[in-house]
């Protein structure tokens, strides 16, 4: 669902102005005005904002205003979604306010005349991640109820404050904080909030393993949705004015151009026939046939599915590739043009598109994705604490680390380097002022987040990242189980067998005296148990200076912490270490947690097992990581380099086709679609 929905905003997207580059500055274009109209003659500043905080009591909202009775701003930009889903946007304020957020036209919370004692207000909106979406806000402050202006003036002005927050998927409410703002606006995006039925993730990564009965209704309701959606903004989007003389001809070809970008490919003089002239014939009119058109090419396998056919890939195929492989979407005009010209043919011609490639933003979401589904945390583990135990830790506290874990990733990802290394060497936090009271840092109560140097000897990047440790603990102990799964499967690529039967870790209360690591060695002794446990459990150990929610410590029950770790190899050698950072040394040098960071990240960003390319291609690719000092970005250049022009082999070829937003559907005709509900696609 995530390849549909990003695949559908592009290709309505592609018909409107490109939006600016994102650029460095962050934060919101702001206008002051010294009265409650937004009037050029009454401007008085203009500035970015990081962000849109403010409590200006009963003073003026600048130095330079001398009435603090009545004042307006408005602050114009656009907003980044960090993920996809459903958003509550959140505006505070005693006056009048009006937002908007993607469609520019009308307001999604418009409150420019309050009544009753209301100052909070609400409104959803589904969002794409990784996009940026066009935000205007308006706040003014007025004389209102009383015609004298000098019987107002013995009255003391009435308080104004303005908040700007929002809450993201699976997240507590917040600030809308600086990172995600741009000083620039945004062209509309189209998003598809119909419901998908999930995606199998039983083996790391998302696919689709059938065409089931709801995948068809929920395409089908995307597809209509779409159409309706492109006839309601047409004009706009065809180029064509509702009065033209040629305007059938123009929006035949519209269509024609839709359909082309749809199927990734030019269109044949039959497949012109088929999904664009024959819509049009017996439409009561040019809008019908445009939504009969579209709701026909939105529902075709030849949009649905990719690589229909089998054997070498194609030029189009190769821009495919490219596209679904770093964007999770339809080549853009650059890519389909190359493929045209025939400039996909060599490793050398998709490097350079892949290198092109990984600036965009969405390559970054794409990314990002990964990373949280490497860390086992992209399901949003319950950050629960015990609140007598860990006072102040609250779901507001949990977003923060989340956010906390987010900016070091991209701030190693997507540094110069990029060195996977750095990921569990590094050791800085980021701390906000709410953070840096719990983890101890000397912050100003209302500091943003920042790079902390976090207790150097004993933090070790990703490793000791407050946030993974929290969620992978209970409520009131450390977990080295937990912690050593997730280090044994993910990040040194074991397969572990399920434990034999369930158990109930020993609670803490029946055995006092004991410190976690003796009660987790206690409660897996039995010889059944060492087969796994043997592994996960001197993983795990090494992270015990480290409590429930990330916090170092250097006893527990009075006792000082034993953090000595080990693990040994598939070549049967043993390794100990000591602690966290001897931990992340022993991985940032070890060959099974290189290879298994390239075959996982192969896996998410092409959807194919490594091996369906060859037996050659993983080891090649783990030399290139070697050689391009363990950058993760050159790397995902080498994996596109590797699978856009690979022929299928022997196992590949028995692989089906591949469905938008995942893989392994099975394969449909090309030009026909059986009925959903016993309405065919293709007449509705």
């Amino acid at each position: 669902m995530r390849q549909y929905r990003s695949a559908v905003a592009d290709l309505v997207g592609s018909f409107r102005t490109a939006g600016p580059a994102w650029g460095e500055q962050r934060g919101l274009h702001a206008e002051y005005f010294k009265q409650r109209r937004f009037n050029s003659f009454d401007r008085i500043l203009e500035r970015v904002d990081p962000e849109v905080r403010f409590d200006w009591g009963t003073a003026g909202a600048l130095p330079q205003q001398d009435d603090p009775y009545q004042f307006a701003m408005r602050w114009d930009g656009s907003v980044i979604a960090p993920d996809t889903g459903e958003y509550d946007f959140i505006v505070k304020s005693e006056h009048a306010i009006r937002l908007w957020v993607n469609d520019m036209r009308t307001p999604l919370i418009d409150m420019t005349v309050q009544s009753g004692s209301d100052t909070e207000f609400h409104a959803p909106l589904f969002l794409i991640g990784g996009r940026s979406y066009a935000l205007r806000l308006e706040f003014s402050k007025g004389v209102t109820g009383v015609n004298n202006l000098a019987k107002l003036k013995l009255k003391p002005p009435q308080p104004a404050s303005l908040s700007l927050e929002w809450k993201p998927p699976h997240r507590a409410a917040s600030v809308i904080p600086q990172y995600c703002l741009l000083p620039v606006a945004s062209p509309e995006v189209y998003a598809v909030g119909t419901s998908f039925p999930p995606d199998d993730r039983s083996i790391g990564y998302e696919r689709g393993t059938s065409v089931s009965k709801a995948w068809e209704e929920a395409t089908t309701e995307a597809a209509i949705d779409t159409a309706g959606y492109v006839a309601k903004h047409l004009s706009e989007l065809s180029g064509v004015a509702d009065d033209a003389a040629d305007r059938d001809v123009k929006l035949h070809a519209f269509c024609k151009l839709f359909a082309e970008r749809a199927f990734r490919r030019p269109f044949t003089a039959d497949l012109e026939k088929l999904y664009v002239k024959r819509p049009f014939q017996g439409a009561p009119d040019l809008e019908t046939g445009v939504k009969r058109s579209l709701m026909l090419v939105l529902n075709s396998p030849r949009f649905l599915y990719r690589e229909m056919g089998q054997g070498t890939p194609d030029p189009y195929d190769v821009a495919s590739r490219l596209s679904f492989g770093l964007w999770d979407s339809l080549p853009d005009e650059t890519l389909l043009k190359a493929a045209a010209a025939g400039e996909l043919a060599t490793r050398e011609q998709v490097t350079r598109q892949a290198e092109r490639m990984i600036a965009d933003p969405r390559t970054r979401a794409k990314v990002r994705e990964f990373f949280w589904q490497w860390l086992k945390l992209d399901q949003y583990p319950d950050l629960a604490k015990d609140t007598k135990r860990f006072p102040g830790f609250d779901d507001r506290v949990a977003a923060d680390l989340r956010t906390s874990l987010e900016l070091f990733l991209d701030s190693v990802i997507w540094s110069e380097k990029s060195d996977y290394r750095e990921l569990l060497l590094s050791d800085k936090v980021y701390l906000n002022g709410r953070l840096a009271k719990i983890y101890g840092v000397n912050l100003p109560a209302d500091a943003p987040f920042q790079p902390v140097t976090l207790e150097p000897s004993e933090r070790a990047g990703v490793l000791t990242q407050p946030y993974l440790l929290a969620s992978f603990a209970y409520v009131d102990t450390s977990s080295p189980i937990h912690r050593g799964v997730l280090i044994a499967r993910n990040m040194l690529g074991r397969l572990l067998q399920p434990p034999p039967a369930a158990f109930t870790p020993l609670p803490a209360e029946k055995h006092p005296n004991l410190t976690t690591r003796q009660r987790v060695t206690l409660q897996t002794q039995p010889a059944m148990c060492q087969g796994c446990h043997g592994m996960i459990n001197p993983l795990g150990f090494s992270l015990e200076r480290f409590d429930a929610i990330g916090r170092l410590r250097n006893r527990e029950n009075g006792v000082p912490i034993d953090a000595m770790g080990s693990y040994r190899g598939r070549d049967g050698e043993p390794v100990k270490f000591f602690g966290a950072r001897g931990l992340a040394r022993f991985l940032a040098g070890s060959e099974e947690a290189h290879g298994a960071l390239v075959e996982k990240l192969f896996q998410n960003v092409v959807k194919q097992p490594v091996r369906a390319f060859g037996s050659e291609t993983l080891p090649s690719l783990d030399r290139a990581f070697a050689a391009n000092e363990f950058s993760i970005r050159k790397q995902l250049v080498e994996i596109m380099a590797a699978s856009a022009l690979g022929a299928p082999t022997a196992v590949d070829a028995q692989r089906p086709a591949a469905r938008l937003s995942t893989n392994n559907a099975h394969p449909v005709t090309p030009d026909t679609r059986r009925s959903v509900g016993g309405v065919s696609s293709a007449g509705r």
